[in-house]
Protein backbone atom coordinates (compact mmCIF):
# COMPACT_ATOMS: atom_id res chain seq x y z
CA UNK A 1 0.00 0.00 0.00
CA UNK A 2 3.42 2.31 -0.40
CA UNK A 3 2.64 5.84 -2.77
CA UNK A 4 -0.27 7.37 -2.55
CA UNK A 5 -3.24 7.30 -0.76
CA UNK A 6 -5.89 5.37 -2.48
CA UNK A 7 -9.72 6.31 -1.92
CA UNK A 8 -12.46 4.46 -2.38
CA UNK A 9 -15.89 5.68 -3.03
CA UNK A 10 -18.65 6.36 -5.60
CA UNK A 11 -18.50 9.12 -8.11
CA UNK A 12 -19.84 11.73 -5.66
CA UNK A 13 -19.15 13.74 -3.35
CA UNK A 14 -20.60 11.85 -0.36
CA UNK A 15 -18.76 11.37 2.84
CA UNK A 16 -16.00 11.16 1.08
CA UNK A 17 -15.62 14.93 -0.59
CA UNK A 18 -13.88 16.11 2.80
CA UNK A 19 -11.61 13.37 2.59
CA UNK A 20 -10.42 14.77 -0.70
CA UNK A 21 -10.67 18.70 0.65
CA UNK A 22 -8.02 17.54 3.98
CA UNK A 23 -5.88 15.92 1.74
CA UNK A 24 -5.75 18.82 -0.70
CA UNK A 25 -5.14 21.47 1.89
CA UNK A 26 -2.74 19.33 3.13
CA UNK A 27 -0.72 18.91 -0.11
CA UNK A 28 -1.22 15.37 -0.79
CA UNK A 29 -1.92 13.87 -3.66
CA UNK A 30 -4.24 10.57 -4.36
CA UNK A 31 -5.69 8.04 -6.48
CA UNK A 32 -9.21 7.25 -6.13
CA UNK A 33 -11.19 3.65 -6.80
CA UNK A 34 -14.86 4.87 -8.31
CA UNK A 35 -17.14 2.48 -8.20
CA UNK A 36 -19.16 1.65 -11.44
CA UNK A 37 -21.42 -1.10 -10.33
CA UNK A 38 -22.96 -3.20 -7.04
CA UNK A 39 -20.27 -5.77 -8.30
CA UNK A 40 -17.31 -3.81 -7.88
CA UNK A 41 -18.78 -2.58 -4.40
CA UNK A 42 -19.53 -6.04 -3.40
CA UNK A 43 -16.08 -7.35 -4.55
CA UNK A 44 -14.53 -5.02 -2.34
CA UNK A 45 -16.62 -5.77 0.80
CA UNK A 46 -15.81 -9.85 0.25
CA UNK A 47 -12.23 -8.90 0.31
CA UNK A 48 -12.29 -8.46 3.86
CA UNK A 49 -11.12 -5.13 4.51
CA UNK A 50 -13.90 -2.84 5.42
CA UNK A 51 -14.04 -3.01 8.93
CA UNK A 52 -17.52 -2.64 8.31
CA UNK A 53 -18.61 -3.61 5.42
CA UNK A 54 -19.41 0.40 4.08
CA UNK A 55 -17.35 2.97 2.63
CA UNK A 56 -15.41 5.24 2.12
CA UNK A 57 -12.06 3.72 3.11
CA UNK A 58 -8.77 5.11 2.19
CA UNK A 59 -5.55 3.04 2.31
CA UNK A 60 -2.34 5.22 3.35
CA UNK A 61 0.53 4.35 5.48
CA UNK A 62 -0.07 0.70 5.62
CA UNK A 63 -3.82 0.47 6.85
CA UNK A 64 -7.05 0.39 5.20
CA UNK A 65 -8.71 3.00 7.12
CA UNK A 66 -12.78 3.69 7.52
CA UNK A 67 -15.39 5.65 9.49
CA UNK A 68 -15.40 8.91 7.86
CA UNK A 69 -14.50 11.06 11.68
CA UNK A 70 -11.36 8.32 11.80
CA UNK A 71 -10.20 8.85 8.12
CA UNK A 72 -10.15 12.86 8.76
CA UNK A 73 -9.04 12.54 12.09
CA UNK A 74 -5.52 10.43 10.70
CA UNK A 75 -5.37 12.60 7.83
CA UNK A 76 -5.67 16.36 9.97
CA UNK A 77 -3.11 15.05 12.94
CA UNK A 78 -0.78 13.40 10.52
CA UNK A 79 -0.98 16.80 8.50
CA UNK A 80 -0.30 19.15 11.62
CA UNK A 81 -4.24 20.32 11.15
CA UNK A 82 -5.42 19.37 14.22
CA UNK A 83 -4.36 22.26 16.52
CA UNK A 84 -1.44 22.88 18.46
CA UNK A 85 -2.77 20.86 21.65
CA UNK A 86 -6.01 19.36 23.33
CA UNK A 87 -7.68 22.12 23.69
CA UNK A 88 -7.55 23.31 20.33
CA UNK A 89 -8.73 20.00 19.38
CA UNK A 90 -11.79 20.13 21.12
CA UNK A 91 -12.72 23.45 19.51
CA UNK A 92 -11.79 21.72 16.04
CA UNK A 93 -14.06 18.86 17.00
CA UNK A 94 -16.72 20.93 17.89
CA UNK A 95 -16.36 23.04 15.19
CA UNK A 96 -16.15 20.31 13.03
CA UNK A 97 -18.67 18.26 14.26
CA UNK A 98 -21.36 20.90 13.77
CA UNK A 99 -20.37 21.29 9.97
CA UNK A 100 -21.26 17.36 9.91
CA UNK A 101 -24.67 18.17 11.06
CA UNK A 102 -25.27 20.85 8.12
CA UNK A 103 -23.40 18.23 5.57
CA UNK A 104 -25.67 15.88 6.30
CA UNK A 105 -28.64 17.89 5.80
CA UNK A 106 -27.28 18.96 2.36
CA UNK A 107 -26.05 15.37 1.33
CA UNK A 108 -29.43 13.85 2.44
CA UNK A 109 -31.83 15.84 0.58
CA UNK A 110 -31.37 14.57 -2.78
CA UNK A 111 -32.80 11.58 -1.34
CA UNK A 112 -35.98 13.29 -0.47
CA UNK A 113 -39.46 11.94 -1.20
CA UNK A 114 -40.64 13.93 -4.37
CA UNK A 115 -42.94 15.67 -1.71
CA UNK A 116 -41.03 16.65 0.88
CA UNK A 117 -38.39 18.60 -1.17
CA UNK A 118 -39.32 21.80 -0.79
CA UNK A 119 -40.27 21.60 3.34
CA UNK A 120 -36.48 19.92 3.27
CA UNK A 121 -34.86 22.52 1.16
CA UNK A 122 -36.46 25.29 3.51
CA UNK A 123 -35.25 23.51 6.44
CA UNK A 124 -32.13 23.23 5.43
CA UNK A 125 -31.69 26.90 4.94
CA UNK A 126 -33.29 27.86 8.34
CA UNK A 127 -30.68 25.71 9.81
CA UNK A 128 -27.79 27.01 7.98
CA UNK A 129 -28.79 30.89 8.82
CA UNK A 130 -30.24 30.56 12.02
CA UNK A 131 -28.55 27.66 13.87
CA UNK A 132 -25.16 27.25 12.26
CA UNK A 133 -23.20 29.74 9.83
CA UNK A 134 -24.34 32.46 13.17
CA UNK A 135 -21.68 29.99 15.22
CA UNK A 136 -18.58 30.78 13.20
CA UNK A 137 -19.14 34.12 12.54
CA UNK A 138 -19.09 34.72 15.94
CA UNK A 139 -15.98 32.40 16.62
CA UNK A 140 -14.38 34.55 13.71
CA UNK A 141 -14.98 37.59 15.69
CA UNK A 142 -14.16 36.49 19.22
CA UNK A 143 -10.97 35.28 18.11
CA UNK A 144 -10.02 37.83 15.91
CA UNK A 145 -7.76 35.58 13.65
CA UNK A 146 -7.71 34.24 10.08
CA UNK A 147 -8.36 30.76 11.09
CA UNK A 148 -11.18 29.47 13.45
CA UNK A 149 -8.58 28.13 16.11
CA UNK A 150 -4.98 28.75 16.82
CA UNK A 151 -3.35 31.10 14.29
CA UNK A 152 -2.89 28.52 11.75
CA UNK A 153 -5.01 26.60 9.13
CA UNK A 154 -6.56 23.45 10.66
CA UNK A 155 -9.27 21.45 9.25
CA UNK A 156 -12.48 22.84 10.93
CA UNK A 157 -11.34 25.73 8.73
CA UNK A 158 -11.04 23.42 5.49
CA UNK A 159 -14.34 22.05 6.64
CA UNK A 160 -16.01 25.28 6.95
CA UNK A 161 -15.10 26.43 3.42
CA UNK A 162 -16.83 23.16 2.36
CA UNK A 163 -19.67 23.38 3.68
CA UNK A 164 -20.35 27.52 2.66
CA UNK A 165 -19.75 26.73 -0.38
CA UNK A 166 -22.20 23.29 -0.42
CA UNK A 167 -24.60 26.08 1.19
CA UNK A 168 -24.39 28.47 -1.59
CA UNK A 169 -25.07 26.14 -4.28
CA UNK A 170 -28.17 26.23 -2.61
CA UNK A 171 -28.81 30.10 -1.73
CA UNK A 172 -25.93 32.01 -3.40
CA UNK A 173 -26.40 35.27 -0.99
CA UNK A 174 -26.51 33.22 1.92
CA UNK A 175 -23.28 35.28 3.18
CA UNK A 176 -25.08 38.45 2.90
CA UNK A 177 -25.90 38.62 7.28
CA UNK A 178 -22.64 37.64 7.36
CA UNK A 179 -19.30 39.56 6.85
CA UNK A 180 -16.32 37.86 8.72
CA UNK A 181 -17.26 34.76 6.80
CA UNK A 182 -17.48 36.49 3.87
CA UNK A 183 -14.19 37.60 4.72
CA UNK A 184 -12.82 33.93 5.80
CA UNK A 185 -14.26 32.12 2.11
CA UNK A 186 -12.38 35.11 0.39
CA UNK A 187 -9.03 34.40 2.37
CA UNK A 188 -9.66 30.88 2.53
CA UNK A 189 -9.81 29.81 -1.27
CA UNK A 190 -6.99 32.48 -2.08
CA UNK A 191 -4.46 29.65 -0.45
CA UNK A 192 -2.80 28.20 -3.22
CA UNK A 193 -3.60 23.97 -2.71
CA UNK A 194 -6.96 25.39 -1.79
CA UNK A 195 -7.40 27.66 -5.07
CA UNK A 196 -5.75 24.73 -7.12
CA UNK A 197 -8.68 22.53 -5.33
CA UNK A 198 -11.11 24.57 -6.36
CA UNK A 199 -10.11 25.04 -10.29
CA UNK A 200 -12.13 23.41 -12.72
CA UNK A 201 -10.45 19.39 -14.02
CA UNK A 202 -9.26 19.52 -10.03
CA UNK A 203 -10.23 15.92 -7.94
CA UNK A 204 -13.14 18.16 -5.80
CA UNK A 205 -16.49 16.67 -7.27
CA UNK A 206 -19.73 18.60 -8.35
CA UNK A 207 -23.28 18.40 -6.55
CA UNK A 208 -24.37 15.21 -7.20
CA UNK A 209 -26.42 14.63 -10.94
CA UNK A 210 -29.14 12.51 -11.65
CA UNK A 211 -27.18 10.09 -13.67
CA UNK A 212 -24.54 9.85 -10.65
CA UNK A 213 -27.32 9.60 -7.89
CA UNK A 214 -29.20 6.75 -9.94
CA UNK A 215 -26.10 5.17 -10.22
CA UNK A 216 -25.24 5.61 -6.41
CA UNK A 217 -28.14 3.66 -5.57
CA UNK A 218 -27.64 0.89 -7.53
CA UNK A 219 -24.40 0.10 -5.99
CA UNK A 220 -25.50 0.61 -2.83
CA UNK A 221 -28.90 -1.06 -3.31
CA UNK A 222 -30.38 1.95 -1.70
CA UNK A 223 -34.45 1.37 -1.23
CA UNK A 224 -37.87 3.59 -0.01
CA UNK A 225 -36.61 2.65 3.22
CA UNK A 226 -33.81 4.67 3.10
CA UNK A 227 -35.47 7.59 2.27
CA UNK A 228 -38.01 7.32 4.71
CA UNK A 229 -35.37 6.74 7.45
CA UNK A 230 -33.12 10.13 6.36
CA UNK A 231 -35.08 12.62 5.28
CA UNK A 232 -38.92 12.06 6.03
Amino acid sequence: MAGKPKLYYFNGRGRMESVRWLLAAAGVEYEEKLFKTAEEFENLVKGGKLMYQQVPMVEMDGMSIVQTRAILKYIAAKYDLYGKDLKERAFIDMYVEGMRDLNDMIMFFPFSLPEEKQKNLSYILERATERFLPVYEKALKDHGKNYLVGNQLSWADIQLLEIILMVEEIKSDVLSAFPKLQEFKARISKLPRIQKFLQPGSQRKPPISDKEFEAAKKIFKIDKEFYLKHMS
